[in-house]
C-alpha cells in the first residue's frame, strides 16, 4: 500500500453535520412545489451527488426541476448558518493530521462558496489548503474527476492520497481516481452499503480515521 501524504474529505456528513439541514430543505421544497410528503430515506437518497441532479429523483419535468432547485436553495440558504455544526472530534482530528504533516483538502458535491462558508462557520476552514466544489468540475462524484482535481491542487499523485467520505458515491469516486478510501460511519449512509463499495478503511469515529492514516504513513 502506498504511503499517504495527503487527505481529501467530503464535506456534508463527513466534516460538517448537515443531516437536519438537508432533510428539512428537501421536505420544504417537495411539499411547496409538488404538494407531496416523502419518507426521510427518499428525500436523502441522492445526498453526495450535485443538488441539481438530486431534484431529478422527484420529477421528469425540467421546469419543475428548476423550481424545486430554486425553492430548496432559497430556504436552505436562509437557515444554513444556524443549523450546521462540525461533527464531534473533527477539529481535534484535523489538527492531529496537520501536525503529522499531511496536506488536507475538501472535495464536495456542494457549491464551493457554500461549502467554504460552512467550513468557516464551524472553524474548520484553516485546516484546508483547497476546496473543490460542484461548480469547479464538469463531472461529479461518483466520477473520479473532482477527486483527481483535488489531488492536483494538493500537488500529489492520487495513489498518495486518501479520500474520506460517508456516501457510496464518495467511495466509488475515490476508488476510481486511484486513491485509498475511507468510509466513515457517522454520516448519512449505513455500514453495509459503504462496505459494498470496498473502501480501504471503514472508520467508526475520527480517532479510528487518524489511526488508519497512521498505518499508511510510515
Amino acid at each position: 500500500m502506498a504511503r499517504c501524504k495527503g487527505i481529501l474529505f467530503d464535506n456534508d456528513g463527513t466534516l460538517v453535520d448537515t443531516h437536519d439541514l438537508l432533510l428539512v430543505s428537501f421536505r420544504h421544497c417537495t411539499e411547496q412545489v409538488l404538494g407531496r410528503t416523502y419518507p426521510d430515506d427518499v428525500l436523502l437518497h441522492g445526498v453526495g451527488t450535485p443538488l441539481a441532479e438530486q431534484m431529478w429523483d422527484f420529477t421528469d419535468d425540467p421546469e419543475t426541476q428548476q423550481e424545486l432547485l430554486r425553492v430548496y436553495r432559497e430556504y436552505n440558504h436562509k437557515i444554513h448558518d444556524e443549523m450546521i455544526k462540525a461533527f464531534p472530534d473533527v477539529p481535534d482530528g484535523l489538527a492531529a493530521l496537520r501536525e503529522r504533516g499531511h496536506a488536507l483538502g475538501v472535495v464536495t458535491a456542494k457549491m464551493r462558496w457554500l461549502a467554504w462558508r460552512g467550513l468557516e462557520i464551524t472553524n474548520l476552514a484553516p485546516y484546508f489548503s483547497c476546496c473543490i466544489g460542484a461548480d469547479d468540475c464538469e463531472l461529479h462524484k461518483p466520477h473520479p474527476d473532482p477527486i483527481i482535481m483535488g489531488c492536483e491542487r494538493l500537488g500529489l499523485d492520487p495513489g498518495a492520497c486518501l479520500y474520506v467520505g460517508d456516501s457510496p458515491y464518495d467511495i466509488q469516486a475515490g476508488n476510481a481516481a486511484g486513491c485509498m478510501t475511507a468510509a466513515v460511519l457517522w454520516g448519512m449512509f449505513g455500514e453495509g452499503v459503504l462496505r459494498d463499495q470496498k473502501p480501504t478503511f471503514v472508520c467508526n469515529d475520527f480517532d479510528e480515521l487518524v489511526e488508519a492514516v497512521d498505518s499508511i504513513s510510515d
